[in-house]
């Protein structure tokens, strides 16, 4: 059924804090409704609103360093292709950023 997925431990990891996000969000809004409010972004967003933007956020960083990441080996004279983990780090601080701050 997954065939198509190249299920790596990072795309793994990536999928299961999503997940877990979801779920905790779910309950959280459960718990406490949330309410519009205005961050560093252009619009009033609810928790909902931050988690989908940062979520797409978050997947393009991925793909971006993904697509530059054999670039940047060339660029930085290195020996093999950055760890993904590098962007997945970069995704998840930007997703915590817009849910905190955004």
């Amino acid at each position: 059924m997954f065939d198509w997925m190249a299920w790596t431990t990072p795309v793994a990891v990536f999928f299961t804090c999503i997940v877990l996000m979801l779920i905790g969000m779910t309950v959280w809004e459960i718990k406490s409704p949330t309410t519009m409010r205005k961050g560093f972004l252009p619009i009033a967003t609810t928790r909902g609103d931050r988690l989908f933007i940062g979520l797409l956020s978050a997947a393009y960083v991925n793909l971006i360093f993904v697509g530059l990441s054999g670039r940047m080996a060339q660029w930085l004279s290195l020996e093999s292709e950055p760890s993904v983990w590098i962007s997945f780090v970069l995704s998840m601080a930007l997703l915590g950023l817009i849910l905190r701050k955004g």
